[in-house]
């Protein structure tokens, strides 16, 4: 096995006004600058002007990766201070997101002019997580061994639960709206990577899509790189709980490249209960009961998560990331950041806030943790910590 498995992290960030807790319509030109500055050749744009990615270099180890996202939001935090402005990473902003600029570039204004509503709906952030593939594993067979894994990373990850201004009903409302998208959902099901170029270039050749990258789905081989790209978890707030996530998909990713033959027992039933799983995870996060391949009784986050454990513990003791299921059973003990946004909504409401106030409650936790400060609120500490 190869024990340092390169990887990479993107993360999607929302520019928020710290009075209005609204994104700006359009942010200060110096602000954007600010944030290239701060970030060098690892700055991107997002679709709109309020919105900032940070592309990652590679990495070979966890604490090289935790070092460098505490470096980014600490820094850009600071370059948007003097601005009144403030850095927020979750699945979706909870504010009004009507009427912000798109970003003008060539490659933004294309998808505008493609999807229309459904990209000037998409005020969105997720995380993203690259990790490589040795050249002589075919990439797609390993993404067919992963991908039954994938609703219990956006259980986990879970952190969209209000979308313009109103709570959704969902754990994730990011993965409803992208929905709204061709291809970024559940990938079709392909055998092996063959069968992958073979879909792409029918797309290509009938002017479906511009470029291979265009195919969006929630676990995706890169187009650029020699690598899988998780693409299925919303932006989270706390850098620790990205940290859980990257290690849980490289032990994966580590396993499946490890199998005799990865992806043999994905199969067309897979792929169905692969779609209700994802369902049930971006309706009810870590609430939501799991179907189990071959069994008639759902699971559970908790028992799914042991039998995580039965299968990559040895794979994540070989990598020295043995910590990592008792880090995402944490995210379950103490709630997902949809979770404690819910609470601290609800709460508000029940002390006589407005929505509107009650929503600045959850943005101010938002800020708080992306920047990975305390949080403020005294009720949610009590949340957060548990009985």
């Amino acid at each position: 096995m190869n024990r340092r498995l390169k990887f990479g992290i993107e993360e999607e960030y929302f520019v928020t006004d710290l009075q209005t807790r609204c994104m700006p319509t359009q942010p200060p030109a110096e602000a954007v600058a600010a944030c290239r500055a701060e970030l060098g050749e690892h700055f991107a744009h997002e679709m709109f002007l309020s919105q900032v990615e940070m592309a990652s270099p590679i990495f070979l180890s966890l604490d090289a990766a935790a070092d460098y996202l505490t470096q980014v939001r600490s820094g850009l935090t600071q370059r948007l201070a003097p601005f009144g402005l403030g850095l927020l990473s979750a699945g979706s902003h909870p504010m009004v997101t009507q009427g912000l600029q798109p970003t003008d570039e060539l490659h933004f204004q294309q998808l505008f002019d493609d999807y229309q509503r459904v990209a000037r709906r998409s005020v969105l952030s997720g995380l993203h997580v690259h990790v490589e593939v040795p050249v002589d594993r075919d990439r797609v067979r390993v993404m067919n061994e992963i991908l039954p894994w994938l609703p219990m990373f956006l259980a986990l990850s879970a952190s969209s639960p209000f979308w313009n201004g109103a709570y959704t009903g969902f754990s994730s409302y990011r993965q409803v709206a992208c929905d709204e998208w061709p291809r970024m959902g559940v990938p079709e099901y392909f055998q092996d990577e063959l069968a992958f170029a073979g879909y792409v270039n029918l797309l290509m050749r009938t002017g479906s899509i511009h470029q291979p990258s265009d195919c969006w789905w929630i676990l995706r081989p890169s187009s650029r790189y020699p690598t899988l790209e998780l693409r299925i978890c919303d932006a989270c707030p706390r850098v620790e709980d990205v940290l859980c996530l990257v290690s849980l998909f490289r032990v994966m990713v580590a396993h499946a490249i490890d199998q005799p033959q990865p992806g043999a027992g994905y199969s067309l039933t897979s792929h169905w209960t692969l779609k209700e799983n994802r369902w049930r995870a971006k309706r009810h996060g870590i609430l939501a009961e799991f179907i189990a391949e071959g069994q008639e009784q759902p699971m559970l986050i908790g028992e799914w998560l042991t039998v995580a454990e039965q299968t990559f513990g040895e794979t994540a003791a070989e990598l020295g990331c043995q910590e990592v299921f008792k880090q995402a059973r944490r995210i379950v003990q103490e709630g997902t950041s949809a979770d404690r946004q819910i609470v601290l909504y609800e709460q508000g409401l029940l002390l006589g806030d407005s929505v509107e106030q009650a929503l600045s409650r959850v943005v101010d936790q938002l800020v708080s943790e992306s920047a990975g400060l305390p949080v403020a609120d005294p009720t949610l500490q009590h949340v957060a910590g548990g009985p």
